[in-house]
Formats: structure tokens, sequence, C-alpha cells
């Protein structure tokens, strides 16, 4: 009951949160005086009153007209060099606030307000500010532990792939199957990696010219093994150019459409992965095909989010989702375009986009 009751509370809090943000906009005088009606209903009482006591002492109406008129003047010189500074300071908040990218920084444009309650939110903003910051300090604290033990893990299990794969060459009757199998490890382990580095990508990467053929060798030659093994072929086209990239994160990225193929590739005929590149005047466009079994029309539009695996996922158990949501996100992150085009049962074309910028050309 305790927690239904304050699942309630909260709801209802951030109902009213979500009613006072729709009327909020640049402080009016009528919203100002809407606001303090029941001052002025007060002191409108209190004059009425002052005017029955004086008329009943006999007090001549020129003097009861003339307290009356500088009573109500005075209220009013009053409320407006209230609403004046008040307004000053809120419309000018409100506008450094849509100004700002990054709201939490509006402690830091407040100027000194000059009144007791601009005093209190402002204070109240600085403190929040503070306390925001440290949350912030101790969580980043902590995603750089976890980053940092990942890597360390990663490169710790790679050293008994490694003593596998040698222990592997020693019996050539299970050679094949063993470093398919170590392979598809290595590959799943590179994953986390990668998927530990990708929220900080820019921190890990050097943009240069990177060669296209040099870079899908690389990936080629290191999935020889499982592409014999289901007598893989693959068609190179227009290779022979560079783009503007890091050559670590692209590896992976063709690795990762690489893996694709293999896995998904269509037991009905033999498997072909056709890469290549043509390029304009503002961009290199890398076309990565192959004639597996396609991507239903329907899973299309969700293959590139985290942990969508779809209906050829559900088929394949060891299937996590995680392959294309990485690739999307380091592509986002070195400013590569990325789109996908599939029909099921027929083929599969990934492509990437790499712009052409002067600035990153090296001198």
């Amino acid at each position: 009951m305790t927690v239904i009751k304050r699942d309630k509370q909260n709801r209802s809090y951030m109902t009213g949160l979500r009613k006072r943000g729709k009327q909020v906009g640049k402080m009016s005088f009528t919203a100002f005086i809407k606001d303090r009606i029941p001052g002025i209903v007060i002191r409108t009482v209190a004059l009425g009153v002052i005017v029955i006591f004086l008329t009943a002492f006999d007090v001549p109406f020129q003097a009861v007209l003339a307290v009356t008129v500088v009573l109500v003047m005075s209220v009013i010189v009053f409320e407006m060099w209230e609403f004046l500074r008040k307004k000053k300071f809120y419309n000018r908040l409100k506008k450094a606030l849509g100004e700002l990218d990054r709201k939490y920084l509006i402690s830091e444009m407040i100027d000194d307000p000059g009144f007791l309650e601009g005093n209190i939110l402002a204070d109240t903003l600085v403190e929040c500010d503070k306390s925001m910051a440290e949350n912030v300090a101790a969580y980043r604290r902590q995603n750089k532990e976890f980053r940092e033990y990942i890597e360390l893990w990663v490169h710790e299990a790679k050293l008994p792939l490694s003593s596998m794969r040698l222990m592997c060459r020693q019996s050539p009757e299970i050679e094949n199957k063993m470093v398919v199998q170590l392979g598809r490890i290595d590959d799943y382990i590179e994953n986390v990696l990668y998927y530990a580095r990708s929220e900080n990508a820019e921190r890990d990467y050097v943009i240069k010219e990177t060669s296209l053929r040099k870079t899908f060798g690389n990936i080629a030659v290191k999935n020889r093994e499982a592409l014999q093994m289901i007598d893989a072929r693959i068609e190179t086209k227009g290779l022979d150019v560079s783009v503007l990239t890091d050559g670590k994160w692209l590896e992976f990225i063709l690795g990762q459409l690489m893996a694709n193929s293999i896995k998904y590739y269509s037991p009905e005929r033999s498997l072909v992965i056709g890469v290549g590149a043509e390029e304009t005047d503002i961009e290199t466009i890398l076309r990565f095909r192959d004639n597996g079994i396609g991507i239903p029309a329907a899973d299309l539009p969700y293959v590139f989010e985290k942990s969508f695996t779809g209906a050829n996922g559900r088929r394949d158990s060891k299937s996590t989702g995680m392959g294309l949501y990485i690739v999307k996100n380091l592509c986002d992150r070195l400013g590569h375009g990325i789109s996908i085009e599939s029909k099921e049962g027929a083929y599969t074309e990934v492509m990437l986009i790499f712009n052409k910028n002067d600035f990153y050309n090296p001198q």
C-alpha cells in the first residue's frame, strides 16, 4: 500500500510540474496582479475599515478622501515598482535559459536579483547545480573504472584464446572447427570492448587517410576459416581509394558486417559478399552486399536499435542485437552516414558514407 501511495504521489507531482510548465512564460502584468490578488483584497478590506473608522469619528470628508488617495497611490506605486524589478530579473532568466544548450548551467548566468525571493531562487539553483555536478562526477568515476576493468578483462581473455589457437594447429583434424568457434568467441569479446569504448569514441580515434582495400583485406584474412567452411566468395570493386576515418574503428565496423553476412547466409546457395566503393565530389560510398537470407521488411526500420534481434535473431539463439547498434553508434560519432537495404530471401546491402573534408586532410 505504501508503494502504491508513493507512486500516486509521484504521478500527481509530475502532473503538477507539467501543468506549471505549460503556464510558465514571460512575466506579464496581468499574471503578476492575479498572483497578488489575496494581498490586494486584504489591503482593500483594511482601507475600507480605516474609512469606516475615520467616518465614525466625524473626520472631514476631504481628509478621509486624502488619506484614501494617499494609501491607494502608495500601494499602486509599490506594486508597479515590485513588478518592474521582478519582471526584469525573471525575463532575463527565461531568455538565458532559452539560449543555453546545457540548461543546468543556468545558475552561472544569473545576476544579482536584488530582492529576497530572487536571492533565494539563485542560491537554490547554485546548490542544485553543485549537487548535480558532484553526482555526475561520481558517475563518471564509476563509468571510467568500469571501462578500465572491461578493457583489462578483454586483454586478459584474449591470452588464453591465442594459446588455444596455437594448440589447435597441433591437431589438424579439429583445427578448422575449433578455429571458427574461437573466432566467434573473439568477436564477442571484441564487441564488449568496442561497446565499452564507443560511448567515448571521440577520445580514442585518429582521423586520417585510410585505405579501404587494406582495411577490408585485414577483415577478409581474419575471417578466412569461417568463409572457407561455408564456401563463400568475395567480390571487390573500386576499393583502391582512401577515406577520412579511423582505421581501427572502420575495421571493427566492417568486421561486424562480415560477421552478420556469415551468420545469416542462405544454406540454399553459396555465400557471395560484394564490396565496392563509389566516389563523388563530396563523398565516398562503400557498399557491403551479401546474398544471404535478408531482413524482413517489418524489421528493417529497427535493425540499428539496441538489443533488437528481429525474426532472424530469434532463429539464431546466439544473436545479441548489439552488433549493428554499435556500428551505428560508431558511425554517428565518426561523422559517417550509414543506411541499410534488404529483401527477405534475396540480399542485404549496407552503405557507409564518408564525407570528404579538407579539414581532416593531413598536411
